[in-house]
């Protein structure tokens, strides 16, 4: 049997559950995280969504060129139709044309400005295999950028920023044209690595003449401050290097789009400033502190008295009375309290050890709980058992021998004291007493440990219930809050 690698979330996936995720906590922590960072944060998250509305698996390509540069026809080549307008007229290309692959991108292309009628989705027409590979790709064609229409300028100047890799197509006579290095690529060295260089019509030059075209473009590149960025003779008509061309856009698709990684690190942003809220560790109940809390009230209860009380009543033959547990005292509550939550609460910031403090039970309420529970446990009855019968037998029984001893010696009767085997009955009469009462009043001693013990038992199982209903829930519930947002924030825990 086969089984399938579960398939990984798509990079929309992920960013949006992060989104969801930051959203979340923020509207569990209201009072823990200040206004002053929530409010914009919220702001930023709103415009992530918009962005992440618009569809982040996409990447966006856009032709840019100049007038009579052949975008057009580099469009028409690449997208293997005949969509885009190509002709003598100039400037050919009036509004954006796209050619989408793969899922739908209406949103996109909507807030691209690209007009219902100008657009095409490749594989809604052609559902070839060796289309898989561009899934995902929008390719544009881009107005002129030196169009006399104000109109087409603008159209590319609001594109530039929202392409994920920027072609551009020169023209091999108006490669140097000052608009086109001026305008726009002195200015883009930051976006190297999303650039590509296309010197378009290479087959009407001649072989002597493309070599020193190219290094004429590389030298005007690299006082553009674009030293890196790829460039690549083609040919629309001939088909020169667009093989290759499509092979980098199959490489770039398969990688990250810039909407993505500008959402990623949009929310990276917002998570470092949100970073100051929690602590710098996961903060969790642990065992000790409650242990410890368990125990200082257990005391204050005057319980242990009681434990003691029962060891050393039960124990005798004509039991005592038993003490009595009393309400404890504040203060002592109020400082296993205090201690409690200093534990706790190490290292959160203060919003956060605040709220843990008013989730919790007061020093009244907690004091109130653990004398309920105390008092709720039954004081063993002292009342008697056949061990302590068998104790008061055996010690008769062993007086008895004594008496009858006592009054023969003082009668004289020695002689008949020793006669005919009498001695060894009687004597082993008296040892049989003394086992008995030896072994009833070892039983009553290991039954009043084991009646204290119990005692104890209950008694600290009441308390913890407590110390768990007042104190560690409410605070494990706040924690968890805590936790809710260091894990949205991108940290453990």
């Amino acid at each position: 049997m086969t089984h399938t690698a579960p398939r990984a979330a798509s990079p929309a996936a992920v960013l949006d559950a992060r989104l969801v995720a930051m959203r979340a906590a923020l509207d569990a922590c209201p009072t823990e995280v200040p206004a002053s960072l929530a409010i914009p944060a919220r702001a930023s998250l709103d415009t992530v969504a918009e962005r992440l509305a618009l569809g982040v698996d996409h990447t966006v390509v856009a032709l840019f060129g100049g007038t009579g540069s052949g975008k057009s026809s580099l469009f028409n080549a690449l997208s293997s139709l005949q969509f885009a307008d190509v002709g003598a007229r100039r400037p050919t290309t009036s509004q954006a044309a796209a050619c989408s692959w793969g899922d739908d991108a209406s949103a996109l292309l909507t807030f691209l400005g690209v007009d219902q009628e100008r657009r095409i989705r490749r594989e809604s027409l052609l559902d070839a295999a060796d289309e898989d590979e561009l899934a995902g790709l929008v390719l544009l064609d881009v107005p002129d950028y030196d169009s006399v229409t104000t109109e087409h300028a603008l159209q590319v100047d609001r594109l530039v920023p929202l392409a994920d890799i920027l072609v551009w197509v020169l023209d091999p006579q108006k490669y140097a044209d000052s608009a086109l290095h001026d305008g726009y690529l002195s200015r883009l060295g930051a976006r190297q690595e999303d650039m590509l260089i296309l010197v378009n019509h290479i087959d009407e030059l001649p072989a002597s003449g493309q070599d020193h075209l190219l290094a004429d473009v590389r030298a005007l590149l690299v006082q553009d401050g674009l030293e890196d960025v790829t460039v690549l003779p083609v040919s629309a008509v001939r088909g020169d290097n667009l093989d290759r061309v499509r092979r980098l856009l199959i490489e770039r698709v398969a990688r990250e789009s810039n909407a993505a990684r500008t959402a990623a690190a949009e929310l990276d942003a917002i998570a470092a400033r949100l970073g100051s809220t929690v602590a710098d560790a996961p903060v969790l109940v642990e065992d000790a502190p409650r242990a410890e809390v368990v125990d200082a009230l257990v005391q204050a209860s005057g319980a242990r008295a009681v434990e003691a009380s029962v060891a050393a009543s039960l124990s005798k033959a004509l039991p005592g009375a038993l003490a009595r547990p009393e309400p404890p005292a504040r203060s002592a509550v109020a400082a296993a309290r205090t201690q409690w939550l200093t534990r706790v609460t190490h290292g959160l910031p203060r919003a956060w050890a605040r709220s843990v403090e008013e989730a919790v039970a007061g020093p009244d309420a907690l004091g109130a709980q653990t004398a309920e529970g105390v008092g709720s446990v039954a004081l063993p009855s002292p009342r008697s058992t056949p061990i302590d019968l068998a104790w008061w037998a055996g010690l008769l029984v062993l007086l008895g021998v004594v008496a009858w001893a006592a009054i023969t010696l003082m009668t004289g009767g020695v002689d008949s004291l020793l006669a005919d085997g009498r001695v060894p009955a009687r004597v082993l009469l008296a040892l049989a007493g003394c086992v008995v009462a030896g072994w009833a009043a070892w039983a009553r001693r290991r039954r009043a440990a084991h009646e204290a013990a119990a005692y104890a038992q209950l008694v600290r199982r009441r308390v913890d219930a407590v110390v768990d209903r007042g104190l560690v829930s409410p605070a494990a519930g706040v924690l968890e809050r805590h936790a809710q947002l260091r894990r949205a924030l991108g940290l453990s825990g």
